[in-house]
């Protein structure tokens, strides 16, 4: 009797398993939503359509993005994990979601690892490190030696986790004493250096490159580990001598728990593909994100690493679980 059961056990297993690959074998079966924690209009909401047509085409099936803002992307993020895992649902979420929100509550509504699958690194974040043209300085160490013989003066304009830590480590680091003014958002923070009630912050090409380019905003450094093709002159924070961003503000795509891994590591190809096109990734450049691409067991062990990583910036930086 016993061998019995085992036999019927292992044959409903491999019914089972062969339901599940001839299913991935057939994916897409219907359109595929890309959820985003941002509003429309935005630079990520951009970047998420400009992939999402090219998707539709490889694909042979409409891939939406459908918006679900609030709660620093923790609405979204639940949404996408409350989703069936039939790879028609997936969520393509910042750092915001993935660390600041489980680490930074007492009561994390769901865990970064376990609560999703995942399914390729998208890219980084593009941060510029600016600041105010009526400054006397012309480049980052200028500003580290003018606020050293002005301690108390100047303001640095935070309206993110990323702006939180960058402050922490150069205020630590360089040992001066500036006033981290709070804003919540980067339009407004730089409206204020625009305005003289601040002067710096790091802050996107989208609310920058403008600025920049009109003589309002210098811009000092870029936070990645290399220089960006439209502003060659203006070096990495490494080049320019100020501390080094150990977290990365990452941009990736994630399933819901217990997608299958044929059906992520199908999409990881396919937005690697179109991550892999020259004319996509100039014009996602612009926007703010750098393009990488990665296959499902690369995001799954960086994803790993990042939450040791966060939690120790977030740590030094003071920002505790509220």
């Amino acid at each position: 009797m016993r061998l019995n059961f085992l036999a019927r056990l292992f044959a409903v297993f491999m019914l089972s398993f062969a339901s599940c690959l001839v299913f991935a074998q057939s994916w897409p079966t219907k359109p595929i939503k890309i959820v985003l924690q941002f509003p429309p209009g935005g630079s990520t909401d951009v970047v998420a359509r400009i992939l999402a047509q090219s998707l539709t085409a490889s694909l042979g099936q409409p891939v939406i993005v459908e918006n679900k803002p609030g709660a620093d992307g923790a609405i979204a993020a639940e949404y996408v994990l409350r989703s069936e895992p039939d790879g028609h649902t997936f969520f393509l979420a910042s750092n915001t979601p993935m660390m600041q929100v489980p680490l930074l509550k007492k009561n994390p509504p769901y865990d970064p690892i376990t609560s999703f699958t995942p399914v390729a690194f998208v890219g980084q974040y593009i941060y510029i490190f600016v600041a105010s043209p009526a400054l006397p300085i012309k480049n980052a160490k200028e500003l580290l030696a003018y606020a050293q013989s002005n301690p108390g003066k100047l303001n640095f304009g935070v309206f993110s986790s990323v702006g939180q830590v960058m402050y922490s480590l150069i205020r630590d680091e360089a040992k001066i004493d500036m006033n981290a003014i709070p804003y919540k958002g980067e339009a407004p923070t730089i409206n204020d250096i625009l305005g003289g009630h601040v002067q710096m912050t790091f802050a996107t090409p989208t609310s920058t490159l403008s600025q920049i380019n009109e003589g309002k905003l210098r811009p000092l450094a870029v936070l990645l580990p290399e220089r960006l093709p439209f502003l060659p002159d203006v070096p990495t924070v490494k080049e320019a001598g100020l501390p080094e961003l150990k977290p990365v503000t990452f941009a990736g795509l994630y399933g819901p728990a217990k997608l299958p891994p044929e059906i992520a590591t199908k999409m990881s190809e396919a937005l690697n593909a179109v991550i892999a096109r020259p004319e996509v990734r100039e014009k996602v450049q612009k926007q703010g994100l750098s393009l990488v691409g990665s296959s499902p067991a690369w995001l799954d062990n960086f994803m790993k690493e990042q939450v040791v990583v966060w939690k120790a910036a977030f740590d030094a930086a003071g920002m505790k679980p509220e």
